[in-house]
C-alpha cells in the first residue's frame, strides 16, 4: 500500500542566479526590463558582467526597481571576449546557489520565463544543464535576408549560451568556458561536451526566449568566418566527430577550399603568363608552355566562377533579391571562400601544439581526504599498527610527485570532538600516514562534530580553503579526491573540482554527476593527463545490479 509520503514529490532546489555578460548594447536594456517583468520566482542574484574593453565609461544600464537589489554589475573582464565574463559572472555567484543561468545581452525573456524555469530545473541530480527554447522573429511581408536567415539558425542550435542553465557543481567540475574561445562561437559546444563527457546529462527545458535579429553590415558574413579556426580548435580538443556529438551544423569549407584553390591557380597561371610575355626570346618550346599556362589558368578560372556562381545562387535564393541583398551576396560570396581558408589555416598554426589539452589544464595541487582515501577506514582509530595505506596510494602519490604536484590532506576527524580519539593520539595516527605515504606539504583538520555547525567539516569548504592557503594557491587550482559525497561537495563549494573514488561508503546516489576513479591511480592518470575518468553512469548503473551496499562509516 503506498502512502502520500511515497509519491510525494522529491525536494529539488531550484534557487538560480543570471549571468549575462555585455559590451554595452542598447539591447541590454531590453534584456534586463523583460527579466524584471517576467512572472515567476526572482533570480537570488543576476550579475551583469562588463566586457567591453578599457572604458572609463559606466555601463548604460538602468535596473528595474524589481531587481534592483539582486542585481550587481561584476568587474570588467577587459574584453577578453564572452567565455571570460561569463566566467567571471558565475564565479561571482555565492556557492550556496545552485544554478547558473547564461542570458546573452540580445534577447529578451517571456512573460511566464521565470516560472517555467523554475519548473525547467526540476530535474533529477545527473542533469548538469537545461537549455531553453530560443524563437528568432522574422519579418512577415518578406523573405529573410542571409543574415537573419544565419541568426534564425539559433533556434535550432543545440547547447547555446543564448539561454541556458547550468548547474553550478557541473561548472566547478568542468572548469566553465574555456577563456581561448575570445568570440562568440564554440565556447557554448565546447563547455557542452566537457560536461556530458563528465557524466552530466544535458536537456532542453520548456521556458522560451526571443532573440530578436539585430542589425548587421554588409560584410557582416565575411567577418563570421574567423569561426573556422575556432572549429580547428574544437577537433584538437574533441576529435573530428565533435560536429555530431555537439550537433553543430558543418559548415562549407571542403568547397571553400576548393573555390580558394582553384582562384589560386587561375591568379598564379596569370602572372606566371605576364612573367613569360616580358621576356624577349621566344621558342616553340616556350610556345606550347604558355598555350598549356593559358589552358590551365581559363579551366582554373572557369571552376572559380563556377564554384562562387553556385554558391552566390544558394545564398540568394530564399532570400528577398533587392539591390543591396544582391550586391552583398556578390562580394561576399567571393570573399568567404578564401578568408574561410585563411581562418582555417591561421587554426591550423595557432592551435598545432594542442593535443586533447582539456580546459583548465592540470591542477598545481591534489588534496586527499584520509580514511577510505588514502588509508583503509578504521572508525575512530587510535592505534598508529592499524594504518593501511589504499590500493595503489603510494603509486598514485608517486606519479603525482613526479608529475610536480604539490600533496595536501583534507580530513574530517570527529573522534575528537566526540571525546573518542584525544588529540595526541589523533597525531599519532597522522604521523604513521606521513611514515607510510608522505611526504605532503599541507595537512588540515577538522576536529568538530556536525552538531558544531562549524565551517570546515566537510561538506563545507572551510579545509579546502585552508590547505589552498597552506599550499599559497586558489582552491580552482586544486582537486580534490574523496570517497564520499561530502568530500565531493567541500570541493564543489570551494571552487575546486574533484575525483570519487567509490567503497562501500559510497551511496549511489552520490556519483550522480560525480568523476569516478576506480582506484587512486586512475584519479592520478587522469591529473596528469594520461586517461580519462570513467563516466558516473556506468559506475552507478554498475553499482546498482550488483546491489551494493552504501551504508558504511561517514565520519
Amino acid at each position: 500500500m503506498s502512502t502520500k509520503a511515497d509519491t510525494a514529490e522529491p525536494a529539488y532546489d531550484t534557487r538560480c542566479a543570471i549571468v549575462i555578460p555585455t559590451i554595452g548594447r542598447p539591447s541590454l536594456q531590453r534584456c534586463v526590463d523583460a527579466l524584471a517583468t517576467a512572472s515567476g520566482p526572482l533570480p537570488e542574484l543576476v550579475v551583469v558582467v562588463d566586457d567591453r574593453p578599457d572604458t572609463p565609461d559606466p555601463l548604460p544600464l538602468q535596473v528595474p526597481r524589481a531587481l534592483a537589489d539582486r542585481t550587481t554589475i561584476a568587474m570588467t573582464s577587459g574584453g577578453r571576449g564572452p567565455a571570460a565574463a561569463r566566467n567571471l559572472g558565475w564565479r561571482t555567484v555565492p556557492a550556496t546557489v545552485p544554478w547558473i543561468v547564461f542570458l546573452d545581452d540580445d534577447v529578451e525573456v517571456e512573460h511566464f520565463w521565470r516560472a517555467r524555469l523554475d519548473h525547467d530545473l526540476r530535474v533529477t541530480p545527473d542533469v548538469g544543464a537545461v537549455q531553453g527554447v530560443i524563437h528568432v522573429p522574422l519579418p512577415s511581408q518578406r523573405r529573410p535576408t542571409d543574415w537573419e536567415r544565419n541568426v534564425a539558425g539559433l533556434a535550432d542550435a543545440r547547447w547555446i549560451t543564448a539561454d541556458l542553465a547550468y548547474r553550478r557543481d557541473a561548472l566547478v567540475e568542468s572548469g566553465g568556458f574555456d577563456e581561448r574561445f575570445r568570440r562568440a562561437f564554440r565556447e557554448d559546444a565546447d563547455l557542452a561536451l566537457r560536461v556530458q563527457d563528465a557524466g552530466w546529462r544535458l536537456t532542453v527545458g520548456q521556458r522560451r526566449t526571443r532573440h530578436p535579429v539585430r542589425p548587421a553590415d554588409r560584410l557582416v558574413s565575411i567577418r563570421m568566418q574567423a569561426g573556422n579556426a575556432d572549429d580547428v580548435l574544437m577537433a584538437r580538443l574533441h576529435g573530428r566527430d565533435w560536429y555530431d556529438r555537439a550537433e553543430a551544423t558543418r559548415g562549407a569549407r571542403r568547397r571553400h577550399l576548393a573555390v580558394t584553390a582553384l582562384g589560386t591557380a587561375a591568379l598564379a597561371a596569370g602572372a606566371a603568363q605576364g612573367i613569360r610575355g616580358l621576356t624577349k626570346s621566344a621558342t616553340a618550346s616556350k610556345s606550347r608552355q604558355s598555350a598549356a599556362l593559358r589552358r590551365a589558368g581559363f579551366l582554373a578560372a572557369a571552376g572559380w566562377f563556377a564554384g562562387t556562381a553556385t554558391f552566390f545562387a544558394e545564398r540568394v535564393r530564399p532570400g528577398p533579391r533587392t539591390a543591396d541583398e544582391l550586391a552583398a551576396m556578390a562580394v561576399s560570396s567571393a570573399a568567404i571562400p578564401p578568408v574561410a581558408t585563411a581562418h582555417w589555416l591561421r587554426g591550423l598554426r595557432r592551435y598545432r601544439h594542442v593535443h586533447a589539452e582539456s580546459w583548465p589544464g592540470r591542477p598545481l595541487a591534489v588534496l586527499f581526504d584520509r580514511d577510505g582515501t588514502l588509508i583503509h577506514d578504521v572508525p575512530y582509530n587510535t592505534d598508529p599498527d592499524r594504518v593501511a595505506p589504499m590500493p595503489t596510494a603510494l603509486e598514485a602519490l608517486r606519479l603525482l610527485r613526479d608529475a610536480g604536484l604539490r600533496i595536501g590532506v583534507v580530513t574530517n576527524q570527529s573522534g575528537i570532538g566526540r571525546g573518542l580519539i584525544t588529540p595526541g593520539q589523533a597525531k599519532e595516527v597522522d604521523e604513521q600516514v606521513r611514515r607510510l605515504l608522505g611526504p605532503f606539504d599541507a595537512w588540515a583538520v577538522c576536529p568538530h562534530t556536525p552538531e558544531d555547525g562549524c565551517d570546515c567539516r566537510k561538506p563545507r569548504p572551510g579545509l579546502i580553503f585552508q590547505a589552498a592557503a597552506e599550499l599559497g594557491m586558489r582552491p580552482e587550482d586544486c582537486v580534490v579526491i574523496g570517497d564520499i559525497g561530502a568530500d565531493v561537495a567541500a570541493a564543489r563549494a570551494a571552487g575546486s573540482r574533484s575525483v570519487l573514488i567509490p567503497t562501500p561508503s559510497t551511496r549511489i546516489e552520490e556519483l550522480a554527476g560525480a568523476r569516478i576513479g576506480v582506484d587512486l591511480l586512475a584519479a592520478a592518470r587522469w591529473i596528469v593527463g594520461q586517461s580519462d575518468p570513467e563516466p558516473a553512469r556506468a559506475h552507478r548503473t554498475r553499482a546498482a545490479a550488483t546491489g551494493r551496499s552504501t551504508s558504511g562509516s561517514r565520519r
